[in-house]
């Protein structure tokens, strides 16, 4: 079964920073498409940031370009978000989603594209 947790998240005041991980288990999603979705109350689920799956081509929202980044490790299997110079308009439940196809060399930007999702991790920006 496969299975996506995120860990990482909290209470940060504005201008600080925090690094979310998403671990995978049931398979590996190496050369597989990943990205990290964000939801705020009251809003639609929207992309914060995605990678490829073999190519580790990487694309981010405008809101946080040049203050987040996208990575992976794929001997552990996990995926990671580093989040710099914290808003507090970055508060939102933190979500991270694999696709199931291999050696994908795209990156998605619709949550629809993505088959399995994290239970989220809460991350709140203090002004």
């Amino acid at each position: 079964q496969v299975q996506l947790v995120e860990s990482g998240g909290g209470l940060v005041q504005a201008g600080g920073s925090l690094r979310l991980s998403c671990a995978a288990s049931g398979r590996t999603f190496s050369t597989s498409a990943m990205g990290w979705f964000r939801q705020a109350p009251g809003k639609e689920r929207d992309l914060v940031a995605a990678i490829s799956g073999s190519s580790g081509v990487t694309y981010y929202a405008d809101s946080v370009k040049g203050r987040f980044t996208i990575s992976r490790d794929n001997a552990k299997n996990t995926m990671y978000l580093q989040m710099n110079t914290l808003k507090p308009e970055d508060t939102a439940l933190y979500y991270c989603a694999g696709r199931a196809r291999a050696y994908d060399s795209s990156y998605y930007l619709s949550p629809k594209s993505y088959d399995s999702w994290g239970p989220g991790t809460q991350v709140t920006v203090s002004s």
